[in-house]
């Protein structure tokens, strides 16, 4: 269940010394063709860091041989030197693997403001590609992982072809399009057109609905490489259907795995106006501090849930609004519903419902609750 399950493909994942710690910090996966579609979605933060702005640039022919990511350090905010460090890691990689510069993208997760050890990276991308591996998917996937506490890979099968991927992500989870590294792979045979449409669907309902903390990253990347190696042109909708069952899978792992979460929140908004209006309510439902303390504590606190859709622009009459926590009704028409205490928040998963009674669109968010181990690991780990 890894970049590699999908054939085409291989990946490495080695310690290459960028990490203090030792452990594995540089990853890379190979597309092998014969077809080398691609395509991309990155941040919509203002501030990118230099693989970001590389990395767009090479997609824009709708091709990738190779991706090399690191993690231990972010290359964003390092000036022009950080362009030149890119550059340089994707030349090595095309060089290793034998192909143009221009067909690599780069990827980097960990520390803001500070170089990457060139003299560590580089010959840790020529180590990567001697180790590439048909089985180097599991390695890949550990070795971009930052303040993650697993790694997380996903497959989804189709007749004669697949989908693999896989993601890092535990903190500064808001959306921008993508929410943190993520690299997928087919062997069906699609055009980059193609796979760009079924990547922006699939990400729109997916990554671009997890808000863990609102905080939005300058590094969100999501790569999807397409190898053809199954001689398999599936249906369209096929595709699609399949690409987001892996980006659903993944989007589901990084909000499960969120710094010092004890409650995956599933935030569900109904009787919209318009999918936006559901999509700003929940969004700024999953973005209350104080209903994600609540939520930790256990207390089915329905009025920081109504309290929060009334900073929004969404069409909604505040006396006909309803809340649900994990199926009771706990507010009807912006008063008291069933009694709070049947609410039971024992469990980790929670589900909030909430019913604007305007329209007939709908959207899910996925958050998370806020804890004491979420603030001492950001006051801990420098970002």
């Amino acid at each position: 269940m890894t970049v590699t399950t999908a054939r085409g493909f291989s990946a490495a994942g080695v310690a290459a010394g960028i990490k203090t710690s030792g452990d594995l910090d540089l990853a890379l996966v190979v597309n092998h063709g014969p077809s080398y579609a691609a395509a991309g979605v990155f941040t919509s933060n203002r501030v990118q860091a230099a693989p970001v702005q590389w990395s767009r640039q090479v997609l824009r022919d709708g091709r990738l041989r190779a991706v090399v990511l690191n993690s231990g350090g972010a290359n964003a905010c390092t000036g022009p030197e950080g362009d030149v460090d890119t550059r340089l890691t994707a030349e090595r990689a095309a060089a290793a693997v034998g192909a143009d510069a221009l067909d690599v993208a780069v990827c980097s997760t960990g520390l803001i403001g500070v170089r990457l050890p060139l003299d560590a990276l580089l010959p840790g991308v020529d180590e990567a590609a001697r180790q590439l591996s048909a089985d180097g998917g599991e390695r890949a996937a550990d070795a971009i992982l930052t303040t993650d506490t697993v790694h997380k890979t996903a497959v989804a099968e189709g007749p004669g072809w697949c989908v693999g991927g896989m993601a890092k992500g535990a903190g500064m989870l808001a959306p921008g399009l993508a929410t943190m590294l993520v690299v997928l792979t087919t062997d069906a045979d699609v055009p980059g057109a193609a796979l760009d449409r079924a990547l922006r669907d699939a990400v729109r309902t997916t990554f671009d609905r997890v808000d863990s903390d609102g905080c939005m990253s300058t590094n969100d990347t999501v790569l999807l490489l397409a190898s053809g190696a199954s001689g398999v042109t599936p249906d369209p909708d096929a595709l699609a259907d399949a690409v987001r069952a892996v980006c659903a899978d993944l989007a589901m792992q990084l909000v499960r795995d969120a710094e010092g979460a004890s409650k995956d929140i599933e935030i569900e908004v109904v009787g919209a106006a318009s999918e936006r209006d559901a999509v700003v309510v929940g969004r700024t439902v999953a973005r209350s501090s104080l209903l994600k303390c609540a939520l930790h504590g256990e207390d089915p606190n329905w009025g920081r849930v109504l309290s929060a859709v009334g900073t929004t622009d969404a069409r909604f009459d505040p006396d006909r609004l309803d809340v649900a926590v994990n199926g009771v009704w706990v507010c009807r028409d912006g008063a008291p519903g069933e009694p709070r205490e049947k609410a039971d928040l024992t469990g980790r998963r929670v589900t909030l419902t909430v019913d604007l009674r305007s329209g007939e669109e709908s959207a899910v968010i996925w958050t998370n609750d806020l804890t004491a181990a979420y603030v001492h690991e950001n006051s801990a780990y420098s970002s």
